[in-house]
């Protein structure tokens, strides 16, 4: 069995539920406080054991390689002022890993996307996260290393999950379980009464380079677009999948009340913001 080391982060959406901030700013580089999304991403996928990184970007996003580059004007102003905490830290975000990028010329897709990364990946299996799906574990194990656990343990692939509210099932591709914890099939989108489970897949994958066969002969689906999801359905004829149930909660920063939950909750964890943001929160629902 190979080691997962690889992940690809596909992040050339335009962010149009974010306009016009996202005229000039990629979704994915939208603070967390005082931390890029997208970094927060990069720090799960370190932590879990992911040694090299693919960004699947487009001509507008360029913050996004500034941010995990290196700056020298910025470093040499910070050295020159001895503001050697702040420098460290500047340091550090483009030390964390190997990060590599290649654009989507067209916005043709999930699927389109991540077949770009072919070359990348060669073959080894390798991890899927969206760059605006935040995961705050509840464990000492980040999302991305609870889903290597698993497909460590099943030698298989693996769809992150968790238990969504069942009038909410429409907006999710829905698990279908074969038994235990064994996908069967995914559902996109299902109505409360055709839902064959309310578990949702939520922006972490595990995938064998098999599924590039499949990305390589996808059809279009919805939107006129190549659908991850119809590549891992279709690799589910071949291999298995089991689903991580993992521990943690979800985010979805691509709208904004997903953007403002995360940033409460986050700041919620920091010494220097919570008791004066509690005091804040409690005296505005007075």
């Amino acid at each position: 069995m190979k080691k997962v080391r690889k992940a690809v982060i596909p992040v050339a959406g335009m962010g149009t539920r974010f306009l016009p901030v996202t005229k000039s700013v990629p979704k994915e580089i939208l603070p967390i406080i005082d931390k890029p999304t997208l970094q927060y991403i990069v720090e799960e996928c370190v932590e879990s054991g992911i040694e090299e990184i693919l960004f699947i970007t487009s001509p507008y996003k360029r913050n996004i390689e500034d941010h995990f580059d290196q700056s020298f004007e910025l470093e040499s102003r910070l050295a020159k002022n001895n503001k050697l905490k702040e420098l460290e830290m500047v340091q550090n975000i483009s030390k964390m890993c190997k990060i590599y990028y290649i654009r989507q010329g067209e916005p043709l897709g999930s699927g389109h996307a991540i077949k770009l990364a072919k070359s990348f990946i060669g073959d080894e299996p390798f991890a899927v996260l969206y760059g605006d799906d935040l995961m705050k574990s509840s464990t000492n194990k980040p999302v991305l290393k609870q889903l290597i656990d698993v497909y460590e343990k099943y030698d298989c692939n693996v769809i992150g999950v968790q238990e969504v509210d069942p009038s909410l099932v429409y907006k999710y591709g829905i698990i279908e379980f074969e038994k235990d914890d064994k996908i069967k099939s995914i559902v996109e989108k299902p109505n409360v009464e055709a839902a064959p489970s309310n578990f949702a897949g939520l922006g972490r994958y595990i995938v064998k380079p098999e599924i590039f066969l499949e990305l390589d002969n996808l059809s279009q689906g919805k939107g006129n677009e190549y659908q991850f999801t119809d590549g891992m359905l279709n690799l589910m004829q071949k291999q298995d999948f089991y689903a991580c149930k993992f521990k943690g909660t979800y985010y979805d920063i691509g709208n904004q009340l997903g953007y403002i939950k995360a940033n409460i909750a986050f700041a919620l964890e920091r010494d220097d913001l919570k008791d004066d943001l509690k005091s804040y929160i409690n005296n505005l629902i007075k």
